[in-house]
């Protein structure tokens, strides 16, 4: 409950730190949904598989930027165990088009952690696909690519 309860947190304070100006610009849907992507990362950092159960379709298709493919129950479980502490996940760029109920980001990401005793530092690319069902947002589909690698 504790964790769950700081992602939850994090997912206030995050919107929170928008720039005024990027809020302006965008709908109240593609801010909901920029949102929604940071706390994917916090749940993350955080292996909260609790929160990230509420962001995820039952349906689910994950491919990973190694081309490892999981479906929603398998990707859970990848977090839970995971050999990676991620210290951090952020988006460094991150765009977001809806089409209806349906919405489409793009952009950047760099996670750090450790992994066998050794520091390790990723960029890749994502693309996430997002769908209103039941008047709330969930990823469907997830794809991330890497930009430049330090070895594990």
């Amino acid at each position: 409950m504790k964790i769950a309860a700081r992602v939850c947190f994090a997912f206030i304070a995050v919107s929170l730190l928008l720039p005024a100006q990027e809020r302006g610009n965008l709908s109240a849907d593609q801010s909901l949904i920029l949102t929604l992507e940071r706390a994917w990362n916090v749940a993350e950092e955080h292996k909260d598989v609790r929160a990230l159960n509420q962001l995820l379709s039952s349906t689910l298709a994950y491919t990973d930027y190694d081309g490892s493919f999981m479906n929603k129950t398998q990707f859970l479980a990848s977090v839970k165990t995971a050999g990676l502490d991620a210290d951090q996940i952020t988006n460094e760029t991150a765009n977001v088009q809806v089409y209806g109920a349906s919405a489409i980001v793009t952009g950047i990401y760099h996670e750090r952690g450790v992994r066998k005793a050794k520091a390790i530092s990723r960029r890749g690319r994502f693309t996430d696909t997002w769908v209103k069902e039941n008047g709330s947002w969930m990823c469907v589909a997830s794809q991330s690519t890497l930009i430049s690698h330090r070895p594990d």
